[in-house]
């Protein structure tokens, strides 16, 4: 098979295969779509999360962790792999949406930037970018079994952890309910930031060198700074454009992620000043060493 031959088949597959056109976001035929089904499955997602944890303390007391074998690192190499997939899928759709109703953007005067960042008011969900959107969505489930792996191998409940993984699911939900804007740079900067860092957490789990520095949260306050640029140019285009779709869902979301970038800062912040602190600590130790061994050189 000729390259050419390759890269047709894959974009069929990747953007014009019947069941991406053709899908809908609907109450009765997509999965897991109904609100119902939302709050349900966060509400589980956080019992069971707080069940693990209180079982594993009454009935092992001691903090070791629990061998879990090869499950998290193909973990690791599912998520990885899924959101490369996901990342790629929208990304092909998107500039297939964007050939297909260039007409249109022609005579509403908007560019294909302002297309990614702001939809068309009436817009639905429905078509191959919010087939993609979808299987986001669906990812979001396996994201955060971690922490489950987590409350396993640590022996810790992260309360940011399980916020960040409901309100994920949340916002997800609303992308697709409410066709809301700027879904497709939030899905394309999620899903290539977690191919990273997956991919990179199992290059570290088959025992494989870590990176110097801190790269899985370096990776994450870079997207965290582009999604609050991304927003700020949501909020530009509505005023000037005079309308985005789903703009009050897109509100909501905002005050989310507001929420978690203040979470996320806090912590991050904090393991710096930790760092800091264990630094200075160290250079103390050697300093004292060195003092040490002066004196008995001295004496």
């Amino acid at each position: 098979m000729t390259i050419t031959a390759m890269t047709q088949t894959l974009t069929y597959y990747l953007t014009d295969h019947p069941s991406i056109i053709t899908f809908r976001w609907s109450h009765s035929q997509s999965w897991g779509s109904t609100w119902s089904f939302l709050f349900t499955s966060i509400f589980a997602y956080i019992i069971l999360s707080l069940l693990l944890h209180v079982t594993l303390l009454l009935l092992i007391r001691h903090r070791r962790p629990l061998p879990l074998g090869p499950l998290p690192a193909l973990h690791s190499l599912a998520m990885s792999l899924i959101s490369a997939t996901i990342f790629a899928g929208i990304l092909v759709s998107s500039a297939a949406e964007i050939r297909h109703t260039k007409r249109l953007t022609r005579r509403s005067n908007t560019t294909p930037f302002t297309w990614l960042l702001c939809f068309p008011l009436g817009t639905r969900p429905s078509g191959r970018v919010f087939f993609w959107s979808y299987l986001y969505y669906l990812s979001r489930f396996l994201h955060a079994l971690r922490t489950y792996f987590t409350i396993l191998t640590r022996r810790k409940l992260s309360f940011f952890q399980i916020f960040n993984n409901s309100i994920l699911i949340f916002m997800s939900f609303l992308w697709l309910e409410f066709s809301q804007s700027f879904q497709v740079l939030g899905i394309l900067l999620t899903t290539f930031l977690y191919s990273v860092v997956y991919g990179y957490r199992f290059w570290t789990a088959i025992g494989l060198p870590r990176a110097c520095f801190p790269f899985v949260v370096n990776c994450q306050v870079g997207v965290l700074g582009c999604n609050l640029i991304c927003h700020v140019g949501v909020l530009m285009v509505h005023l000037i454009k005079g309308g985005c779709n789903g703009i009050r869902a897109w509100v909501f979301n905002s005050v989310l992620n507001a929420a978690i970038l203040f979470l996320f800062l806090n912590f991050y912040v904090k393991m710096h000043l930790k760092k800091k602190r264990s630094d200075n600590l160290k250079t103390m130790k050697k300093e004292s060493e060195l003092l040490d061994a002066v004196k008995e050189k001295d004496t």
